[in-house]
């Protein structure tokens, strides 16, 4: 199981700066991206966008693509991140959602019994078609610009499959896995095959590394993500464990989880901006190359300010084995984008 030898990753990108740092290897310059760079900040999104729903806009390959190359073009930012959404699988494989404007993913119905899991439909090969044909329009004009493939992680998807909306506290999946431990087993293992399906055919296409995106696993103590999430991550990532690229696991609100986080085998611990990377890399063994951690909310700050913060986290992660600098969490909406590209300006300034 490998990539195309005409895979982007064979040649173009495989010395790329965010490639580079991702193996660990000294990068041309220190390599940036950001969360959400492909999005709401841009008025060029904006734009495009105009009367297009948002899972719509994810699977029409040309408005994809567009919305991805955005801010490689804007911020000469060193990687495209793929625009879609987490529950995009879950749409192709025939389950009733929606993003709903100022809610978030919906469901038509939660899944919440073992009969609910069991009528789930399978993603089929066929049905990531819109998907792969993105990901090669992309990857045609980026050049030697490598871009990042995502999936949503199981327990994240597995939280909305079960509330059937955003939570804050994610009771219903918490209370899942130990209520009836076996539905949970198997609305996870559906989960890990749907974001692992996902994310091999973004690799495959084009995509030069994968990360996996825990959005709500800081709810979880060390002990129910260990023995039920950590398993279904694994899962999904062994979908594409064999093909050469970087993965990378990222959540929030997950500093006490770090470590389980790496030993479902990944090349890269995202960090999120509540751990200074320089603790992360200490309780990680300097094992890994760590990605992070500007914090968001930073970047509505004065000038002097956030530009001395942008290298205080440039120091902490310098010990890591490797580093590639990107916000804590998503890029927020309301960003300036010009701030963006001194950030990037600065970062790349800066000696690898």
């Amino acid at each position: 199981m490998t990539l195309s030898a005409s895979h982007p990753l064979m040649d173009r990108t495989a010395d790329s700066p965010l490639v580079a740092a991702y193996r660990g290897k000294t990068p041309s310059r220190r390599p940036v991206w950001f969360m959400r760079q492909a999005g709401r900040s841009l008025p060029e999104y904006r734009k495009v966008r105009e009367g297009i729903g948002m899972l719509e806009s994810c699977l029409l390959p040309e408005l994809a693509s567009e919305i991805t190359l955005q801010p490689v073009r804007r911020h000469d930012v060193d990687a495209g991140i793929f625009f879609s959404d987490i529950v995009i699988p879950l749409k192709l494989a025939g389950v009733d959602v929606d993003i709903v404007p100022g809610v978030g993913p919906v469901l038509g119905s939660p899944v919440r019994t073992a009969a609910d899991v069991a009528a789930l439909p399978e993603l089929t090969d066929e049905a990531l078609e819109p998907i792969r044909e993105a990901v090669t329009l992309t990857v045609a004009q980026l050049g030697s610009t490598p871009l990042i493939g995502f999936a949503g992680a199981p327990f994240t998807l597995a939280a909305y499959m079960v509330e059937g909306k955003p939570s804050r506290d994610h009771l219903g999946p918490r209370t899942m896995m130990h209520a009836d431990p076996e539905t949970w087993q198997a609305l996870t293992d559906w989960a890990a095959d749907a974001s692992g399906k996902f994310l091999r055919a973004q690799l495959e296409a084009g995509a030069s590394a994968g990360q996996l995106f825990d959005s709500w696993a800081g709810s979880l103590g060390l002990a129910d993500y260990t023995t039920k999430v950590a398993p279904a991550s694994a899962r999904a990532l062994d979908h594409v464990r064999g093909l050469g690229a970087p993965l990378i696991h990222f959540g929030t609100g997950t500093s006490e989880l770090l470590v389980a986080m790496r030993d479902v085998g990944v090349d890269v611990v995202g960090v999120d901006y509540r751990l200074p990377l320089d603790e992360a890399n200490r309780r990680l063994g300097g094992s890994v190359s760590l990605q992070g951690n500007i914090d968001p909310a930073l970047l509505e700050a004065p000038w002097p300010v956030l530009e001395a913060h942008v290298r205080q986290v440039l120091a902490a992660g310098a010990g890591a084995p490797g580093h590639v600098v990107n916000l804590g969490h998503g890029v927020p909406p309301e960003t300036n984008p010009e701030v963006l590209t001194r950030v990037v300006e600065l970062i790349h300034s800066v000696e690898p």
